[in-house]
């Protein structure tokens, strides 16, 4: 019975302030029955500040278009033919004359507003950080002030707290009283928020106060510094994230194209097939495992390995092994098949691209410096490139297949001439590539939508990779993507995207031309 007892307590107390009622001053609620539209934006914010339960009752029913008037000033609030009374809350029956309160869109903008600010007092956490993030979305309005202050006086979240601070200083930038105004832009200094500049350049102009112009001024100055910061720090990030994406794309080229020497045409199409098999593995995820569709990813990752495994493993068998020493005859092989491989994609799943979609846990970002949001899906792939790289690592140089790659990459007749099955070993080498390859179209198609030309546009970049790297270089490849997605990225601000990649590749043409080795020279059966 104790336990019962104790439930029916606390349902008691959470009831209680339901039922309790703290009247409204009738004069708050007789402008909304008016005609000045300013008198009733005026009063919803009064109405607003009382931070009581009934304050967001009368401003939800004229949200809903509930609230009306009757012709002696007297509003209510009228549900399925009852009324009730809107300051005192006592039920009566519907008056003759009274007329539904007309809501324009500023009225209605004011009353969603409120009601955002009210939801600042909701004891549930998640509920009152949400209200913050909705009003700093908002533009600030000083009639918020008294409501948002309230707000902060009651707040026991640092974090929410602090962000309140700022609603605060934002509504009170418009505010009549000298001091207010001053508290307002030094507390705003600290703000990384470039939507406050014209406000504070206009001030700065405009306002007759020198302290006020000076104190403007040096926000103005702390919120430009704030912003070039973490644009700096916006850039690294992105052009890490970019390098990975391209190091993702190159890493299987710099095998076959470094280490057997193969210009495979075809690479961009095998990151084509590790997209689509990530599409297929989410579609089947989504069919037979519903609750389980946001693991898509666990099951696309091997599975788009050994799918470009085995598309690599087919392609060397078949035509690759025929044409080794024979560069061009290669390049134009490959390019047929990557045509062929694009032909076959569009026969299978459409000519229309495809949606694979992140998973859950992968939606959003981080929010740092304020203002600087991080996708956790860019995180991913940074994290993902690094794994993947010292997988690849790890297998050229503490497995017995990396030990045979190295040595017929270093010497071939030797190798063969000491046993080890060199047919063999590019086969594997070459579906190894293919692999990588596959994971790296995994990775693509977390980032955008997913196609048949999806390679193609990738094929260049992972060959200016690698050969910015140096040939069969691995650490090369690695700094190459690295630095290429930061160059572009800073870049792209002043120059535009496409006059970034011209910029780029003008670099590493008179780079090439002055270093042909690349960043890394390789030693061993490439050089003889």
């Amino acid at each position: 019975m104790k336990p019962i007892i104790r439930h029916l307590i606390a349902t008691l107390a959470l009831c209680l302030p339901l039922l309790a009622h703290a009247a409204l001053d009738p004069a708050l609620l007789q402008p909304l029955a008016g005609d000045d539209p300013d008198a009733r934006v005026d009063a919803v914010a009064r109405i607003a500040a009382t931070g009581t339960s009934d304050a967001r009752q009368v401003l939800q029913a004229l949200l809903d278009d509930a609230l009306v008037a009757t012709p002696s000033g007297q509003v209510l609030i009228v549900h399925d033919d009852q009324a009730i009374d809107a300051a005192t809350g006592k039920a009566l029956p519907v008056p003759e004359g009274a007329d539904g309160i007309v809501v324009n869109n500023r009225l209605r903008g004011a009353v969603q507003a409120a009601l955002s600010g009210l939801a600042l007092l909701a004891p549930a956490r998640d509920e009152r950080l949400a209200a913050v993030h909705a009003l700093q979305a908002q533009d600030a309005d000083p009639a918020q002030a008294p409501l948002l202050r309230q707000a902060l006086a009651r707040e026991t979240d640092a974090d929410i707290k602090a962000q309140l601070a700022q609603l605060v200083a934002r509504a009170d930038l418009n505010a009549s009283d000298p001091a207010r105004r001053l508290a307002a832009v030094t507390a705003l200094a600290d703000s990384g928020d470039a939507s406050l500049r014209p406000q504070l350049q206009a001030m700065l102009e405009q306002e007759p106060d020198p302290a006020l112009r000076a104190a403007a001024g040096a926000t103005l100055r702390a919120i430009d510094g704030r912003v070039a910061r973490n644009e700096v720090i916006g850039n690294l990030f992105y052009g890490v994230s970019l390098g990975s994406v391209l190091l993702l794309a190159a890493l299987g080229l710099a095998i076959t194209f470094g280490l057997m020497g193969i210009i495979n045409m075809a690479h961009g199409e095998l990151l084509m097939i590790g997209a689509y098999t990530t599409y297929v593995c989410q579609s089947l995820f989504r069919h037979y495992l519903p609750g389980a569709a946001d693991w898509y990813l666990v099951a696309a990752l091997p599975a788009a390995f050994l799918v470009a495994f085995a598309v690599g493993v087919v392609l060397e068998r078949s035509v690759i092994r025929w044409l080794y020493g024979r560069p061009l005859e290669t390049l134009l092989a490959t390019w047929g098949i990557s045509l062929m491989l694009m032909q076959a994609v569009r026969t299978v799943f459409g000519a229309q691209n495809v949606e694979v979609a992140n998973p859950a846990w992968m939606s959003g970002g981080v929010t740092v410096l304020g203002s600087l949001v991080l996708p956790y899906n860019r995180i991913a792939i940074i994290v993902f490139a690094a794994l993947v790289v010292a997988a690849v690592w790890l297998v050229l140089n503490k497995t017995r297949l990396g030990l045979f790659v190295r040595a017929v990459m270093q010497n071939r007749r030797m190798a063969d001439c000491v046993g080890v099955p060199t047919g063999r070993i590019d086969m594997m080498t070459f579906g190894l590539g293919s692999g990588i390859a596959g994971l790296g179209g995994v990775a693509l198609s977390q980032l955008g939508n997913v196609g048949p030309d999806l390679g193609q546009s990738y094929i260049v970049d992972s060959f200016m990779v690698v050969v910015l790297g140096g040939v069969g270089q691995l650490a090369g490849t690695v700094l190459g993507a690295l630095g290429l997605g930061e160059i572009n990225k800073f870049l792209e601000p002043f120059a535009g995207a496409v006059m970034a990649k011209i910029c780029i590749l003008v670099v590493i043409i008179v780079f090439i031309q002055r270093r042909p080795q690349g960043l890394f020279a390789l030693k061993g059966r490439s050089v003889e």
